[in-house]
């Protein structure tokens, strides 16, 4: 109500014209009467026109311009010989006086044009307000304070509903429970609260009981009666579109839903809008949404006619109808529609199909039907069926409109023979077809835009016609383990931008003339057998994702000759098989890099790496080269480096200037790491040295590294609200921390910090012994940090994915920033309380724990002060490797009870989301 008084109020001499919008029944009337009464002793004059829908419709604007004259100017009698009169009159007998007019339910833009067509129809100070089911109409006419009616909360309902059936006495204990039910049933919509509160009014317990069942059958007539005004008022296509919500669509993405609706010729952009102004449905986080009681009525209006004969509607959405009338061969040409979930395997008649020929939209699976499908409806524009379970398509099927065809896991052998012309169709989507041995003739389907044939062990070829889809983007043969080759000519397809070919076994070679695809953004090779990547791939300017793990090639053949010069070479491993690179000058758009699991020898890295300067993550995993290329200094915008495995690295290169994280877990070869001033160390760092036993070396070694790395962290800190992680192999506290103690908790007596410009932080650390621990992508530890008023928790998770073979130190850096709140005038002592959470860790422990307050002198470290951001993250990896995919940070921020949990920053979370293989890319 504060929104609507400040609507009242705003410019006291100005005209202004108030728009109350809603659904039906939502009380909108109410509360413009409640207005009404409230306000119209402040003005000259005032009207209240009641149900000008209604009444224009019966008796024309007429008289209710008459109505509304002889209100203000309390004359009787007055008589409008027609409607360009009335607003001539209106206009000149209201000019000069301040008044309040309510025009209640207003549908139609005619009726504002002739009952309160502008502001100089009305004197300094009035008041216009109107009250509509469609917001269009209130844009339509310029009206921009409009006040939106929400439905009641629970309290709110259960206070109505027990003011209509008991004059607002709490009902006996036998009732409660029923009101109960009432309430959550009309789901904060006044009217039907007041419908059913009068007509259970004085009733018995047993009436009650008998009146909440038959609500669950069928809907209080009263309350439709009124809701489907709305719907009455709709175009014919916005009807169906309505339809399409109410029976299957309730609850599910917009997007996807729009492209369904588009597939029937429904034009949704238009549809959806009209039903979010006329309030028969919502948008809430991108999914479509309508009040439960409109909901019914939309079920209620499928259904009319032939309530007891579901053959007969146009839709079909539950599954106990989909059976009956597909059991007992009862569909008729009415059914437009069926999108049901089959809970499991059920048979059915195939026959049944054949009678609905005006079939659009078809969504099915765990249905198996018995005899032969001789025939589709023609008119499909969108199939569905999960398990297909025959062989082909009907010979007879041509739907000339079908959008969209989804067969995935199919028991398909052949789509069709020959050509078949599918103008229309966009997507094809066959999925996991194990049988599937040859892809059908595309030269039919020129508008094709998505193949996904991810998952065809069987397949063998892909017809060549796939190179004539000029508007194809995302094809997909992950897994056809089975494919030997591909076609040439894909390389004419200009308009494809992600092509994944991951898993595909056998696949030697790619197309020399790849580059030619110059659109291509995503390209995924990992897994094949490909020896040699094709020259022409620099061409490709526009790609940003090219993965090749775990391409290894196929062995290589030992000819006799070699046998005994392998004798003498013993360290010569007949299995290696460098990959070979072109030079990676001109991919200047590429931002992930997977090269794990490649089996890189020493210098198959190319030199010219440095190139890539678009670069935000690598990933070196899992290979045997012992040094890196020194221009992997030069990427400027790395963020993300894995080196997991790489067993025989000896050393690191000077880091890029960008880079958050550096993953080197089981390096254990890994001595030296290079770190030179001209790094500038970005804002939050973490390094994971995990089973890196020979860079930890001894005591002395390890706390001179970790000291090393954390003040050339400081030297460099962009901002003093960044933290830093470390996490390395140890058993004991370094020397330089002068607070320390057994177990995960420590005191520190850290007087006098508030005041002191030269304190920029803390330093803790942790020694973590982790005996049982193999997978450590679900383990957290959590520091709390104590003071005098209040106390701060953060939470990091080890980004490690190796069994740990000792114990491992934690070391993290708090910012001074992380304590500047008004509840922390005084910092005087600060307590740090380390321990594990998450599950399967019962044999993990923290041996040691310790902190020290960080100081900067002022000849050696510049402070820069800066506006506070929640600072401490939380790195929390993807699935594990064993799974397909890579895993990085996520990042959060935990703090006592006045937390905050800012989102991470976009660059950053897009740097980490870009390495996950697991691309959502079967349900298209």
């Amino acid at each position: 109500m504060e929104k609507m008084n400040g609507y009242l109020e705003a410019g006291l001499d100005d005209v202004q014209f108030i728009g109350i919008c809603g659904m039906g029944g939502i009380g909108k009337t109410t509360l413009a009467k409640v207005l009404y009464n409230t306000l119209k002793d402040q003005f000259e004059a005032s009207s209240f026109l009641a149900n000008v829908r209604e009444v224009s419709v019966t008796r024309g604007l007429v008289p209710l311009q008459e109505q509304l004259l002889s209100e203000v100017l309390m004359e009787r009698n007055l008589i409008i010989w027609d409607v360009r009169k009335g607003i001539n009159l209106i206009r000149w007998r209201l000019c000069r006086k301040r008044v309040l007019v309510v025009l209640d339910d207003v549908d139609q833009l005619e009726q504002l044009q002739a009952l309160a067509g502008n502001h100089d129809w009305f004197g300094f100070g009035s008041r216009i307000i109107i009250t509509t089911r469609d917001e269009h109409v209130l844009k339509g006419h310029g009206v921009t304070n409009i006040y939106k009616v929400r439905g009641l909360d629970y309290v709110e309902a259960l206070q109505l509903f027990h003011l209509k059936v008991s004059k607002g006495k709490q009902p006996t204990d036998d009732r409660v429970e029923f009101s109960k039910c009432v309430v959550n049933y009309a789901r904060g919509l006044p009217l039907a609260i007041e419908v059913l509160g009068s007509f259970l009014c004085g009733r018995s317990v047993e009436e009650w009981k008998s009146s909440l069942n038959r609500l669950q059958e069928a809907p209080n007539e009263k309350v439709l009666k009124v809701l489907r005004i709305s719907y009455d008022g709709l175009d014919r296509r916005d009807k169906e579109i309505f339809l399409d919500i109410a029976c299957f669509f309730k609850g599910k993405d917009e997007d996807r839903v729009r492209k369904k609706l588009d597939s029937c010729g429904f034009n949704s952009d238009i549809g959806i809008r009209e039903l979010l102004d006329k309030s028969l449905i919502t948008i809430v986080n991108n999914n479509l949404w309508m009040h439960d009681l409109l909901q019914e009525m939309g079920w209620e209006i499928v259904q009319e006619r032939h309530s007891d004969k579901p053959g007969k509607w146009s839709r079909l959405w539950l599954y106990k109808d989909v059976y009956h009338v597909l059991s007992k061969n009862m569909g008729t040409d009415a059914v437009e529609a069926i999108i049901v979930d089959v809970p499991e395997m059920t048979q059915l008649e195939a026959k049944s199909f054949s009678t609905m020929s005006n079939l659009r939209l078809l969504e099915i699976n765990n249905v198996y039907p018995s005899g032969n499908l001789e025939c589709f409806s023609n008119n499909l524009r969108y199939l569905k069926w999960h398990g297909y379970p025959f062989n082909s398509l009907p010979m007879s099927f041509r739907p000339e409109k079908l959008l969209k065809l989804n067969l995935c896991s199919s028991r398909i052998k052949y789509l069709w023979k020959g050509m078949k012309p599918l103008k229309e169709l966009k997507s094809m989507n066959l999925s996991h077809s194990c049988n599937l041995i040859r892809t059908p003739d595309f030269t039919g389907v020129p508008n094709l835009e998505r193949l996904n044939l991810e998952g065809c062990a069987r397949l063998l070829e892909v017809h060549q016609s796939v190179g004539t889809l000029k508007r194809l983007i995302l094809l997909n043969l992950k897994d056809c383990r089975n494919l030997v080759s591909f076609p040439k000519n894909v390389c004419l397809t200009k308009s494809l931008k992600i092509l994944c070919l991951c898993g595909c076994l056998k696949l030697e070679k790619l197309p020399q003339d790849l580059g030619e695809v110059e659109c291509l953004e995503e390209l995924d090779v990992g897994g094949t057998a490909i020896r040699q990547i094709p020259p022409s791939i620099v061409q490709l300017v526009n790609l940003k994702i090219f993965s090749l793990h775990g391409c290894k090639g196929q062995p290589l053949k030992i000819l006799s000759s070699d046998f005994f010069l392998s004798l003498l070479l013993p360290n010569k491993n007949s299995d290696s098989m460098c990959l070979s690179f072109p030079r990676f000058t001109g991919l200047s758009s590429l931002q992930t890099l997977d090269l794990s699991d490649c089996n890189l020898l020493e210098g198959a890295i190319p030199f010219d790496i440095g190139s890539l300067f678009s670069l935000e993550a690598i990933d070196l995993s899992g290979n045997n080269f012992v040094s890196l290329p020194s221009s992997l200094n030069q990427l400027s915008k790395l963020k993300i480096f894995c080196l997991e495995r790489c067993r025989n690295l000896k050393s690191l290169p000077e880091l890029p200037p960008e880079i958050v994280f550096v993953g080197a877990e089981d390096c254990t070869s890994l001595e030296t790491i290079s770190i030179t001033p001209k790094l500038s160390w970005t804002a939050d760092m973490a390094l994971n040295f995990s089973n890196c036993f020979k860079l930890a070396g001894d005591q002395v070694s390890r706390d001179n590294l970790m000291a090393m790395l954390l003040e050339q962290w400081l030297l460099e800190l962009p901002n003093c609200s960044s933290q830093f992680h470390l996490f390395i192999p140890g058993n004991e506290i370094p020397r330089w921390f002068s607070y320390w103690n057994i177990g995960g908790s420590v005191t520190m007596q850290a007087s006098g910090l508030r005041s002191d410009h030269n304190f920029s932080g803390f330093a803790v650390c942790a020694v973590l012994s982790l005996p049982c621990c193999t997978d450590m992508s679900c383990m957290e530890i959590q520091c709390k940090i104590e003071a005098e008023e209040d106390d701060y928790n953060f939470s990091v998770a080890i980004p490690s994915f190796a069994t740990l073979k000792s114990d491992h130190l934690w070391l993290a850096y708090l910012p001074r920033e992380t304590f500047k709140t008004k509840r922390f005038q005084v910092l005087t002592m600060a307590s740090f309380n380390i321990f594990y959470v998450g599950e399967n860790f019962w044999d993990a422990a923290v041996k040691m724990c310790g902190g020290v307050p960080i100081h900067t002198e002022v000849e050696d470290f510049v402070y820069k002060g800066q506006q506070l951001r929640p600072p401490i993250w939380n790195p929390w990896p993807f699935e594990l490797r064993r799974s397909g995919n890579r895993k990085f940070f996520t990042l959060s921020w935990l703090e006592g009870s006045n937390a905050a949990r800012p989102a991470l920053p976009n660059e950053f979370l897009g740097s980490i989301c870009k390495f996950s293989r697991a691309r959502k890319i079967n349900d298209i």
